[in-house]
């Protein structure tokens, strides 16, 4: 299932949940600026650069369904001129200067990112500010991202992945918003009017959604007077509708829609846990074991090294804001899908029966408590967890305490855990390609070939 279906939270939870404690090397101070806006900073002054990350709660699920995409489409266009900058002179600005400005619309968040070198960043901060406060939509520049982003959604219609992905979405989510595609059809793109993103903009970037991470060569003191200058000017609070919670429907069916490809795309899924669920961190390693560890997992020695059926399969936990998923996906020749389907099947009910074995939780424990320092290699991936942290809540002291809840995971609540998650029988599968010996329980989704 394409993973873009959780926007921001998936990474995050990926990231968070494998993190160790690196307080000793990445120390976190809050920062708040004279007219009350919150940051989380980690001063870095070995390199003058400075990275910002930043997101406004509500993404592409709030967009209304016959504008599916406006988010996107948004996001591609409000650091495409701003102010009295036109697209060519804001790129402009950004190239000369070495200045990075980016914006991404997820499922759950509205999230944008900014590099720069401590010289310019006044420079880098004010073209910030005016994407959020003033883009302006231009006539050339719209018609461009809108067929831009046309010619990607026609290419998604033979899209193996994104085939499966759409299928999945719909099955788990039928009209909920996040069954819909974030990145729009081919019906909706063209509906969106410059009016739309100017009051997505208005509506939806707002002080009270806003969490910010920065690290690099700047005080707390810089950043204080940076943070008013850029997000100052936005409103304190936004009025805008709630996404409802929505149960995962996992009823156990296999899709196959017919596609003539000599390698069958298989995603898979059902119900998963929330971040915020107890159970989180049990279920999280009971996962690593399974299928989220890559070449160390239980799927990937069965499927791949015991039996060469796939060059790679996996498992991964997606927490949405509103709804929690366990997804995973394979791809093999059309005449070894059905056995590869019988062995992740049986996988799944072997862990949901028997659970990880001691020796299998300890050496999971070990990878999951150790790696962390190895991922923070840049200054991206410290902005990104840190924001991660704000969204989820997890508090600014998190990498203290993170090692010591993947350590109190007992066997026992371990096996407890995998037989609640795992659940066989709701395991819901799409095929996308022409697999032999693969029966499809029901039809495709509408739309889905």
């Amino acid at each position: 299932m394409e993973k873009t279906l959780s926007g921001l939270a998936a990474g995050f939870a990926l990231v968070l949940a494998a993190a160790a404690p690196v307080s000793a090397a990445v120390e976190i101070e809050r920062v708040v600026s004279p007219g009350g806006i919150e940051a989380w900073l980690v001063q870095d002054h070995r390199n003058p650069i400075i990275a910002m990350e930043f997101s406004f709660k509500g993404g592409a699920a709030l967009d209304p369904a016959d504008k599916a995409g406006l988010s996107t489409m948004t996001a591609a266009l409000i650091d495409e001129g701003a102010g009295e900058l036109d697209s060519q002179g804001f790129r402009g600005l950004m190239d000369e200067n070495s200045i990075g400005l980016s914006f991404n619309a997820g499922r759950d968040e509205f999230s944008g990112s900014l590099r720069t070198l401590a010289e310019t960043k006044d420079l880098a901060f004010n073209l910030a500010r005016l994407a959020l406060t003033s883009p302006r939509f231009d006539e050339e520049a719209v018609a461009r991202i809108r067929s831009q982003i046309m010619v990607g959604l026609e290419r998604e219609k033979e899209s193996p992945d994104a085939i499966a992905g759409k299928a999945l979405r719909t099955l788990f989510f039928d009209d909920h918003p996040y069954g819909r595609s974030s990145g729009g059809t081919v019906e909706t793109v063209p509906a969106i009017t410059v009016g739309d993103m100017r009051a997505l903009v208005r509506e939806r970037f707002s002080l009270d959604r806003l969490k910010i991470a920065v690290i690099g060569s700047v005080t707390p003191e810089e950043l204080a007077t940076l943070l008013d200058r850029t997000f100052g000017e936005l409103p304190a609070t936004s009025d805008l509708p709630v996404v409802p919670d929505v149960a995962v429907a996992g009823t156990g069916d296999v899709i196959v829609v017919d596609k003539n490809l000599p390698q069958s795309v298989v995603t898979f899924g059902h119900q998963g846990v929330k971040r915020s669920d107890p159970d989180y961190y049990a279920a999280y390693v009971v996962n690593y074991i399974l299928g989220g560890g890559g070449m160390s997992s239980r799927l990937y020695e069965e499927v791949r090294e015991k039996r060469g059926l796939a060059y790679s399969v996996y498992s991964y936990l997606n927490p949405l804001d509103h709804a929690a998923l366990l997804v995973g996906g394979v791809a093999t020749q059309n005449a070894r899908v059905s056995e590869s389907l019988e062995i992740i099947k049986a996988e799944w009910k072997r862990m949901a029966e028997e659970g990880p074995s001691a020796q299998d939780l300890a050496d999971a424990k070990t990878f999951l408590t150790g790696s962390f320092p190895l991922r923070l290699s840049g200054s991206d991936r410290i902005a990104g967890m840190m924001l991660g942290m704000q969204i989820q809540g997890l508090g600014i002291d998190y990498l203290e305490r993170r090692n010591s809840y993947i350590e109190a995971v007992t066997l026992e609540q371990a096996q407890r855990v995998a037989a609640e998650l795992f659940k066989p029988e709701a395991l819901t599968v799409v095929v996308v390609g022409r697999p032999e010996n693969v029966t499809a329980t029901r039809a495709a989704p509408d739309g889905s070939s």
